[in-house]
């Protein structure tokens, strides 16, 4: 749940860093109802504990309508009331220039104004003050329940506020519209003016080529040097592989020697009839 809680106030950060552009230190202008919860609940020092949910180092103010109001309904607090009234004394002052005590919502809504030109995150414990806040665009709510602090998320007035503007900066204004228009039309007239200057230009660059190149046939040199192109020539002789010539004869005579040795080994059986000598009668 805590690695929740802080990604989600990193993130929430971050909205109003990039869309509104607040600074480190953070200014945190904190209500009486939000200093007593820090005191009764001992959420001290609170400089660091906003800073831990910020991820930045703060700046704690209140206002001076705040703590008049804070001594005057404060024994209605309990015990605690003298310990608020401490805290809430040694917290920076914000500006208001107001002659006559009024009330603290209405003291931090003045101060703040139409879009909160110093950054102030505000911190209170006040629902309604809340509701009030966050459809002013660009303030952020911090608010405690129990020993948590808490940061507020963008409400929908806030998050269109930021759209609309994005899509009014791509938008040209008429004033830019204008200065747009008279530029172009400066330049289409400097282009043609260039134009027929550089006709002028070229015309002379023109005559000095062929008056160079007639100069050139009178004497009866040539424009470029002609060279004889070369043709492709046949391949190295010595890079190629010698031809395969195929042993015809040398198998030739290997068959006529296999034939004679198979002659030899076959013998020639010879008759002996005409050497037996032939016995006369009588």
């Amino acid at each position: 749940m805590r690695v929740k809680k802080q990604k989600r106030h990193r993130k929430i950060v971050r909205f109003y860093t990039a869309c509104y552009g607040f600074r480190q230190p953070y200014k945190v202008l904190c209500d009486v109802t939000f200093v007593h919860h820090l005191v009764t609940h001992r959420i001290t020092p609170a400089d660091k504990a906003l800073s831990h949910i910020l991820g930045a180092p703060v700046t704690l103010f209140t206002t001076k309508c705040a703590v008049a109001e804070l001594k005057m309904h404060g024994p209605s607090l309990g015990p605690s009331h003298a310990d608020s009234l401490e805290a809430a004394n040694s917290l920076i002052t914000a500006r208001c220039d107001h002659e006559e005590a009024m009330s603290a919502d209405d003291c931090i809504m003045d101060v703040i104004g139409k879009d909160n030109t110093e950054h102030f995150f505000v911190a209170t414990q006040q629902a309604d003050l809340r509701k009030r806040i966050l459809k002013i665009p660009g303030v952020p709510v911090v608010y405690a329940l129990r020993t948590a602090l808490l940061l507020e998320a963008p409400s929908a007035a806030q998050r269109q506020f930021v759209k609309t503007s994005e899509e009014q900066r791509l938008h040209m204004t008429d004033l830019e519209y204008k200065m747009l228009e008279k530029r172009a039309k400066n330049m289409l007239e400097k282009d043609s003016s260039d134009e027929d200057v550089g006709c002028g230009d070229q015309n002379l660059e023109e005559q000095a080529v062929e008056k160079k190149r007639t100069t050139r046939k009178e004497l009866g040199v040539k424009d470029k040097v002609q060279f004889k192109r070369k043709r492709a020539k046949g391949p190295n002789p010595l890079s190629c592989k010698p031809k395969k010539t195929l042993k015809r004869s040398d198998s030739r005579k290997e068959r006529n020697d296999e034939d004679a040795s198979m002659r030899s080994r076959k013998k020639r059986k010879r008759s002996r009839k005409g050497k037996n000598p032939v016995k006369a009668d009588g």
